[in-house]
């Protein structure tokens, strides 16, 4: 079973993909982050503002309780399913340090490290069935059973379509996820030339193992990663589109985990900056930003500092420096004192990765308005290289 799933992600899919279903009449949009699971649930022929909306605790924080419960417990614990969002790594390292065990399937153990060996030397044991004696404890990012008995509660429909975003730092056995995750970046400036429908996949690529797994839960659809959705909920914006066609602009999402910016011209991301949230105040948030608008910060300034990195390409002089600043993200606040605008794309900012989803599927539906729409092909397919 193991080497079957590391076989699977040396893969390359390089086949053309399927359009999406015609004329969907309700979008479940998913933007799954490391605190909340925010919702919307897009309905075609209804006004925008009486779509149902909801906020979450995210599924990582659900996995979270639910080890801290079988710790104080006193419980053995194997964890199985899917490689999903780790963010109930401290719960994990909380139950060995109580000096209790833990396995974990080989493909659940994705979600807490890409290398065996290091998660073995955490004190997870590898086990392909559940020991005798543990409570099992299932592991997703995505549960179809939970969303129809959610959305029957509520008297609601199951969607046609699912769009859903996860952070991925990729599959990275290696190296570390600081680094691993910035390549992706850098290969999204460089390979993909900064275009932001480059940033959702009907077919993710293989480096993306999580957001790979989240897509064949979720059947039809996109699934991009959560900073993606962020700046494509920027550009749902009229204000934004229309802004950036005239001088750069820069937008930044301060999230519970990472600050991530983006230069936008055009219709051309032109630079990306990536750094923790925690443990960076607003003034060094904010004089990184300067630098970063000049085009100079450089990737190891912010390596040094702990982030993840920045790259910027060429920055045109038409693009007046990309004085005008928009924010978003849970931690916004942050910038409170900054001279930025802050955003709440479809007027719910804490919606604005589901509505960055939407602004995503535009790109490719073939029912849309936006004249690049086309069908979607994977990032490797070699009709998309440039």
């Amino acid at each position: 079973m193991h080497n079957q799933c590391a076989d699977r992600r040396n893969q390359v899919a390089a086949k053309p993909l399927q359009e999406f279903t015609p004329s969907p009449r309700s979008i479940l949009c998913l933007d799954i982050g490391s605190g909340t699971q925010d919702v919307l649930l897009h309905i075609l022929d209804e006004q925008q503002a009486n779509c149902p909306k909801f906020v979450l605790p995210s599924p990582a924080r659900v996995v979270a309780g639910r080890i801290a419960a079988l710790t104080k417990a006193k419980r053995a614990i194997w964890l199985y399913g899917d490689n999903m969002g780790g963010g109930f790594f401290f719960a994990v390292r909380r139950h060995l340090e109580q000096g209790l065990p833990l396995a974990a399937h080989p493909e659940a153990a994705f979600s807490l490290g890409d290398n065996p060996n290091k998660v073995r030397s955490m004190g997870v044991d590898l086990a392909s069935d559940c020991p005798a004696g543990y409570t099992p404890l299932h592991l997703c990012d995505f549960d179809p059973g939970f969303w129809q008995t959610f959305l029957a509660a509520a008297g609601l429909d199951y969607p046609d379509l699912i769009l859903a975003a996860a952070q991925d730092h990729g599959f990275h056995p290696q190296e570390s996820n600081r680094v691993g995750r910035f390549r992706l970046w850098r290969d999204f400036l460089l390979q993909a030339a900064g275009r932001p429908e480059a940033l959702v996949f009907a077919d993710p690529p293989a480096q993306l193992t999580r957001l790979q797994t989240l897509k064949s839960r979720i059947g039809a659809g996109l699934v991009a990663d959560t900073g993606a959705a962020a700046v494509l909920g920027a550009l749902y914006e009229p204000e934004v589109r229309q802004r950036q066609h005239s001088q750069g602009v820069c937008v930044v999402n301060v999230g519970n985990s990472h600050v991530l910016g983006f230069l936008l011209f055009q219709n051309q991301i032109l630079g990306v900056y990536e750094q923790h949230t925690h443990g960076r105040d607003p003034e060094a948030i904010l004089a990184d930003l300067a630098l970063f608008k000049q085009g100079e910060l450089s990737h190891e300034q912010v390596m040094d500092q702990h982030g993840h990195g920045c790259l910027t390409l060429d920055l045109p002089a038409e693009a007046q420096g990309f004085v005008p600043t928009y924010v978003l993200g849970p931690r916004r606040a942050l910038l409170a004192n900054s001279k930025a605008t802050f955003l709440a794309p479809g007027g719910d900012m804490m919606l604005a990765g589901c509505f960055g989803l939407l602004q995503g599927w535009k790109y490719f539906s073939p029912n849309s308005d936006n004249p690049k729409a086309r069908p979607v092909r994977s990032q490797s397919d070699p009709q998309n290289d440039h």
